[in-house]
């Protein structure tokens, strides 16, 4: 079966004649292969090409598995990448752990080339469908905010998904984003492990914790800069910043201008003033 669109997948195998029949294999079916000799390379690989699906031998020196797709999955760049384990071993124990730590599927040796394309395939299509809902949401929430941009502003939990197993994820963020928070600290208030709970969001959502976070403080920061009177650094003091350089940086990359350009172009009524930060 070939495949329309070349996706790109990370092979991550220690053993050189495994890894070369894996990639001949599926190089045939039309894929881009990045091969990995262990699991140091395999997280450097990830983090540099950022591939479509990401197969991983469990067990290897130094670096197993398991830490590989702890690493990648702390990594918001390499976050929601489709993961498959490839291994011999299938105990009940070992499935369990993988699925907790964010695994996507298992395949167990011996695997014919079919075995592995379909388990890929599932994958990839589920991915795919994702990121079809996620631009579909955006969509909506575009059209929401140009329709009424004051109730927005005023309106939190508009950005947010309606997501009802992330509820108390979003629920946490809602009530406590000008805390200066971090996926550790949500991951401990509803129960879940950081790596676990970035595999969930990723799935539901197409995004990451962190992203969430501050795409709540830059709802935040909006409505403070066209409605109040607070400097640039009292606003990123009460968004959680310790730092108001930092928040002018995330600012900028959200909105193409720096907090204090944005509030002159968008400041409203009597809010209206010149302000030096």
């Amino acid at each position: 079966m070939k495949y329309e669109s070349v996706k790109k997948i990370l092979v991550i195998e220690d053993d050189h004649v495994t890894r070369h029949l894996y990639a001949q294999g599926l190089e045939a079916k039309g894929f881009d292969i990045i091969n990995a000799q262990n699991g140091l390379a395999g997280i450097q690989q990830a983090q540099e090409y950022v591939p479509d699906l990401v197969l991983c031998d469990l067990t290897m020196p130094d670096i197993d598995g398991y830490t590989v797709l702890t690493m990648l999955r702390q990594d918001p760049v390499t976050a929601i990448i489709p993961f498959i384990f490839i291994t011999g071993s299938c105990t009940r124990e070992a499935i369990r752990k993988g699925m907790e730590l964010g695994a996507d599927d298992y395949v167990t040796k011996p695997f014919s080339l079919d075995e592995l394309l379909r388990a890929i395939n599932t994958q990839l299509q589920r991915q795919a469908v994702l990121k079809t809902w996620c631009a579909a949401k955006f969509q909506e929430a575009q059209k929401s905010g140009s329709a009424d941009k004051t109730t927005a502003l005023n309106s939190p939990q508009s950005i947010f998904p309606c997501v009802p197993q992330l509820k108390k994820v979003f629920e946490f963020i809602e009530a406590h984003y000008h805390e200066g928070i971090t996926l550790c600290d949500v991951a401990e208030a509803v129960g879940y492990s950081p790596a676990y709970l970035t595999n969930q969001v990723g799935k539901q959502t197409g995004e990451t914790v962190n992203s969430w976070i501050v795409k709540r403080r830059m709802q935040g920061a909006r409505f403070l800069l066209q409605n109040d009177y607070q400097t640039v650094e009292q606003i990123a003091r009460a968004l959680g910043y310790q730092d108001v350089s930092h928040f002018s940086r995330q600012f900028r990359q959200h909105h193409g201008l720096p907090p204090h350009a944005w509030r002159k172009e968008h400041q409203v009524g009597c809010f209206k003033v010149e302000l030096n930060n």
